[in-house]
């Protein structure tokens, strides 16, 4: 209709005068001929206001169809599209109608008793169903993290990986929990098991930065991951961080962390650990196997560590303790080897402490069934006479005289000043004459009290110290008081410490007579006698006196040691008598000593020292 109007309106003819303006009618709107930008079309929505946030959260299923009463058997983000055991359709359904009956707290009751009877699958099967199924008021149901915590359980029994259960852990925002100690428990489990030490270090790092604290478990799970990956420096920064927590270290980690460190040679740290470990409560009880205990003691011994050595001869303590309140008693007793080492290793460090704590260990060993042996008596008079001790020293020789000294299948010479007794003889001179006179004094006394202590041994030494610190007059003083003042007879070895302070001051003469007076006595001379009769007369150049003792020597049954031979020879050497050193080569081929040249000594005394230069 309008195209004919329009049409009919062309049609018209133009008048001569022009016509007032005509409105058309049209049902077409006018059309602007400028160019115009389209403005984007307003929606509602973005003028009003927003809504609130979704209620529905604390599951990832209500992005999906949640209201579904019959939900796809296992699918869903926590298996990945598939259960890692398959059940058959009728156990699925059985599993998934028991899911639809239980809440939080009969789920957790199923599963202590299911995980009592080992029923790892169905554990699993039944969180996945019942995570998918509706509570009470018709919603998903919502895991805790300790329900969460006993399916990563499940899957860590069904031979999970570490990776694909910290996936799991990751997943648990989705459900607003936040993952707990014990949930990266079960993922340092399985990394120990797959032997990941340095995922298990950054897993633990992480922990600590993002504020879960760590507990015993976790640390006992990374320190025994990396000694076993023998990175122990790394085990041993994590101990000392459990040590300072206050947590307590298990028994198979800490003995480990004992061997490791033995093996290693790392006894300071070791013994460092052990200190810190007796310092806590929690850790103060721990305690290496017997044999181990051994073991580090033979090795501190070995590297005369003695707090190392002090704390293996504690340990082994406390098991023979253990053992005698045991019903039935177990009577454990440490080897006496291993006491004359550590009474050894007390006098070479000078540690006081470890030589009560032999000493206590072997009593006790003991049992006051028999006395210990004469190495062990002799090893704590060392340690004594090593540390100054002068007064335990003597007490020392005095309980060894009272037990061996007139035992017949004991070696006199284990009394002598000039092996056996020498260490004592050495802190008796420690400084000059005022030890030796206070040590005389004190025997003197002693000799008066009630009971009596009169020991020609402890004499012994005060004469030989006299000697040593040349001291002609009191080494004689001494000698004459055994019999005198004491009252007491002197042995060969009171012979031999009085001749040998006439030999250093070169009283050959002297000194014969002694040895001349002793066997007019019926004192049967030893070999030490003859040896120092033999250097009495070196010293003053008589090499032919020298070997007619030696003579004497062979003689009466001794055989010369081969240190005499060689300090002979050697004067026969630069007073050019060749005869006696054709006789001494026969006694040295005679008893099969090698005795080798003298040519650097040689050269060191033949040298022409002169101011010249």
């Amino acid at each position: 209709m309008a195209a004919i109007l329009l049409r009919s309106r062309l049609l018209l003819p133009k008048p001569l005068t022009p016509a007032p303006f005509i409105r058309s009618i049209s049902a077409f709107p006018f059309l602007s001929q400028e160019p115009q930008l389209q403005e984007p079309p307003s929606s509602p929505a973005a003028s009003a206001s927003p809504l609130p946030p979704s209620p529905s959260t604390g599951s990832p299923f209500y992005q999906e169809n949640w209201r579904s009463p019959n939900p796809a058997p296992g699918v869903g983000p926590l298996v990945g599209g598939q259960s890692l055991v398959p059940m058959g359709p009728s156990a699925t359904a059985r599993m998934m109608a028991f899911s639809q009956t239980l809440d939080v707290s009969s789920l957790m009751n199923v599963f202590a008793d299911w995980m009592t009877s080992q029923r790892w699958s169905d554990v699993k099967q039944l969180f996945e169903f019942w995570i998918r199924s509706l509570d009470a008021s018709g919603k998903p149901n919502k895991p805790d993290v300790h329900l969460f915590n006993h399916y990563l359980r499940a899957n860590l029994m069904m031979d999970a990986t570490a990776g694909e259960l910290l996936d799991l852990v990751a997943q648990m925002q989705e459900y607003q929990i936040a993952p707990n100690t014990a949930s990266y428990n079960l993922v340092l489990k399985a990394m120990f098991q797959a032997r990941e030490s340095e995922a298990a270090e950054k897993l633990v790092d992480r922990m600590l930065q993002t504020g879960t604290t760590p507990d015993d478990e976790s640390y006992n799970l990374v320190i025994g991951l990396l000694i076993l990956m023998n990175q122990i420096d790394s085990a041993l920064k994590y101990m000392d961080l459990s040590i300072k927590s206050g947590y307590m270290i298990s028994s198979s980690v800490f003995m480990d962390c004992v061997r490791s460190c033995v093996n290693a040679g790392k006894l300071d740290t070791l013994a460092s650990i052990i200190e810190k470990c007796k310092t806590t409560d929690q850790n103060k009880a721990l305690c290496p196997s017997w044999n181990l205990c051994n073991y580090i003691a033979d090795v501190a011994l070995q590297a005369d560590h003695s707090k190392l050595a002090y704390f293996s001869l504690e340990f082994l303590a406390r098991w023979i303790a253990r053992g005698e309140i045991a019903r039935p008693p177990v009577l454990l007793s440490a080897e006496e080897g291993l006491v004359v080492s550590a009474l050894g290793a007390a006098g070479r460090t000078y540690n006081s402490t470890l030589l009560d704590a032999a000493w206590s260990i072997l009593r006790r060993s003991l049992r006051q069934k028999r006395a210990p042996s004469p190495e062990t008596y002799l090893a704590k008079i060392y340690a004594h006479s090593s540390l100054g001790q002068l007064q335990r020293a003597f007490a020392s020789l005095n309980e060894f005289e009272t037990v061996y000294g007139n035992s017949e299948e004991v070696d006199q010479e284990l009394f002598s000043p000039f092996t056996s007794l020498y260490p004592l003889v050495v802190a008796c001179c420690t400084n000059g004459f005022s030890t030796l006179d206070s040590v005389y004094i004190q025997l003197e006394n002693l000799s008066r009290a009630d009971p009596p202590y009169k020991s020609v041994a402890s004499l012994n030494c005060v004469i030989l110290g006299c000697a040593n610190i040349w001291d002609l007059d009191r080494a004689y003083e001494t000698f004459e008081a055994i019999s005198e003042k004491i009252g007491m007879t002197p042995d060969v070895h009171s012979y031999n410490a009085l001749m040998s302070a006439f030999g250093k001051l070169k009283k050959t003469a002297e000194a014969s007579k002694v040895f001349e007076h002793l066997l007019s006595l019926g004192v049967k001379p030893n070999a030490t006698t003859y040896s120092l009769l033999v250097d009495t007369h070196l010293v003053n150049r008589d090499q032919k006196a020298a070997l007619s003792v030696i003579d004497a020597m062979v003689e009466a049954g001794f055989t010369p040691s081969k240190e005499t031979l060689k300090k002979v020879r050697r004067r026969c050497s630069r007073e050019l008598d060749f005869d006696s050193d054709e006789r001494l080569q026969s006694l040295a081929q005679r008893f099969k000593y090698r005795m080798g040249s003298e040519l650097r000594r040689e050269m060191l005394y033949n040298l022409e020292y002169s101011t010249n230069y």
